[in-house]
């Protein structure tokens, strides 16, 4: 079967090599990337609306305590599914397309075309507090990824069509066009030329006609009513942009951090469903409004109506409280990022999109809604719109990409000004306190992330075995000098590392420094390599990111380096020309068009 698979794979690279060229072929695989991103799209939102229907219509028609135990079942499912069918780690889906880039070169498992889609289903069918769109954004990833690379594709390529793939899912999951093709160069931080625009546009649209061909052209969130807006709103506005900085902020680093504590003191798969189940489940109990998505609630906000959220929880009789109803809706901002992790860190599979769009709702309710009490008349759904934008701006570092997709999600394009006004101010905050997204903060803390400097990606890219120079003659300190003689006649290199006999570095031996003496046979015998070697500038360890490596370069003035792996034994020469060099190719072959 697979020999009959290879051969009529063959036979088409052979038909493709004849007819098509290779810029027509990125041109169609965008096409074919936008169309399986969309079909992706579909069978996700199909399997969780049809996983919410059996929920809702079986389990929980009676028997309310099931809303409850729900989201436990849904994670447990989800993180059996990942342990014994996938083997593999399938979270942080954004997280891992921005390392295949920088570190894989642009290749994704095949396994991810589908296992993403399985998993959110899993999780957010039964209630669980996370998105899917970060794993849909996977998914088409992947499919760009797996297509280029059955084309042997260069790398290059096969980022582009990753981006393809992340437009195009981001086109289908939202019917927003547009916020796809600025997503793949905020968020996945492609640069924006003529060679990229066309097939990213093109998955994108594809992705959102077919969508629109089968679930229809309706908004997901409509404005039914709103207010022109108005000048004198702007130090409002302008409040919020703050608001929703500090509010990502938070949300950041509070994810992060929770992330990090759930990895390391819980290891146990059972224990961490027990614990994220039990967790998420009293939140919901609680707080309503957690469970899934949360876009019923945001429906509710931008039509007027703010106690709807509150009428099915404890708190329900002090509804008609203003300042409780504040309280509340604070409340859940604060709780939903512990509802995410407990989500996915008990074993679920899910993004923060949807946390971030349901929050920044919220939190522009919430500031309108202050406004109003002391005096200030401002519309709250408006708010509760712009509040989209601004959190979704600060959380992604991508304002262009929340003023966007909330403008496309919700028809919301009379209030572009507004838009603009609390995404940049959001994100301007939030830049002040983190330079990167929590997409990329743990691969930039690694010195493993792709960005839009070309100096910092050019370094990214390149890799230490690359300019790794293991052609010079090591000698031990022992070694006297008529043995060293021998040694430089047998070599055209003019540096010797020093080590002992178990391979550990002792220093370096450098021509210049014993060219003097060299010649003097009755000093054979006088001197030895210990003697005679000095200690590096300094010494590169094997895993130390390119970036770290030049800056200890410019630091030292040196032009050769010794690089040692973990033991501290000598594995090779790293030289400043050898770098340039490769430096140069790189850069080229990053920047042709």
């Amino acid at each position: 079967m697979e020999a009959e698979i290879g051969k009529w794979k063959e036979r088409l690279l052979e038909w493709q090599e004849r007819h098509i060229s290779n810029k027509n072929l990125v041109l169609l695989l965008s096409l074919l990337v936008g169309v399986f991103s969309a079909l992706a799209a579909i069978i996700l939102k199909g399997l969780i609306h049809l996983i919410q229907h059996f929920v809702e219509g079986y389990l929980v028609h009676d028997h309310h305590f099931w809303y409850l135990l729900c989201p436990m079942l849904g994670i447990a499912l989800a993180a059996l599914f990942v342990r014994y069918i996938v083997r593999d780690d399938i979270s942080h889906g954004i997280t891992k397309i921005l390392y295949a880039i920088s570190q894989r070169k642009s290749i994704i498992k095949l396994h991810n075309i589908w296992t993403s889609v399985v998993g959110s289903a899993l999780t957010i069918g039964f209630g669980g507090s996370v998105g899917a769109e970060a794993p849909i954004v996977l998914t088409g990833a992947a499919i760009g990824s797996n297509l280029a690379k059955m084309f042997r594709l260069d790398q290059k390529t096969m980022m582009l069509m990753i981006g393809c793939g992340a437009s195009g899912a981001i086109g289908g999951i939202f019917e927003a066009p547009i916020a796809g093709l600025v997503f793949t160069l905020e968020v996945l931080m492609m640069d924006l030329t003529m060679t990229s625009v066309a097939p990213l546009l093109i998955s994108s649209v594809t992705a959102t006609s077919i969508s629109y061909l089968t679930t229809g052209e309706r908004l997901m969130f409509e404005l039914t009513c709103y207010e022109p807006f108005a000048m004198s709103r702007i130090p409002i506005y302008l409040l919020l942009g703050v608001v929703c900085g500090l509010t990502s902020l938070y949300f950041t680093k509070g994810m992060n951090s929770l992330e990090q504590w759930f990895k390391r003191n819980i290891r146990s798969l059972g224990l961490k469903i027990i614990i994220g189940g039990t967790v998420l489940g009293l939140l919901i109990f609680l707080f309503p409004p957690l469970y899934g998505e949360g876009y019923d609630v945001i429906r509710q906000l931008l039509n007027g109506d703010s106690t709807s959220a509150i009428t099915q929880s404890p708190f329900a009789k002090f509804s008609s409280t203003s300042w409780i109803l504040l309280a509340y809706f604070i409340s859940i901002v604060l709780l939903k990022i512990v509802a995410s992790v407990a989500t996915n860190g008990g074993g679920g599979v899910g993004g923060i999109f949807a946390p971030s769009l349901f929050m920044g709702a919220i939190v522009g309710f919430v500031v309108a809604r202050i406004s109003n009490l002391v005096g200030f008349s401002v519309p709250e759904n408006n708010f509760a719109l712009v509040g989209m934008a601004g959190l979704m701006s600060g959380v992604m570092h991508a304002p262009l990409t929340g003023i966007f997709l909330i403008a496309e999600l919700t028809g919301g394009y009379h209030l572009f000004m507004p838009l603009m006004i609390v995404s940049v101010v959001s994100y301007l905050i939030i830049k002040v306190f983190l330079p990167h997204s929590l997409y990329a903060i743990r691969l930039a803390q690694k010195g493993e992330l792709l960005t839009h400097n070309k100096d910092r990606s050019v370094l990214t890219l390149m890799k230490m075995h690359s300019v790794l120079e293991t052609d010079l003659q090591t000698v031990h300190p022992d070694m006297t000098l008529g043995e060293l003689v021998k040694v430089i006649a047998s070599t055209h290199r003019n540096l010797f590392p020093v080590v002992d006999k178990r391979g550990r570095l002792k220093g370096v031996l450098l021509l210049d420094e014993v060219r003097n003496i060299m010649f003097q046979p009755r000093l054979y015998d006088r001197f030895t390599v210990g003697q005679l070697m000095t200690a590096p500038a300094a010494i590169i360890q094997q895993d130390m990111s390119m970036e770290k490596v030049m800056e200890i370069f410019e630091d030292t003035g040196a032009w050769n380096l010794p690089v040692v792996d973990a033991q501290k034994k000598y594995i090779g020469i790293v030289s400043k020309s050898k770098i340039f060099s490769s430096y140069r190719d790189v850069l080229v072959n990053l920047s042709e068009e």
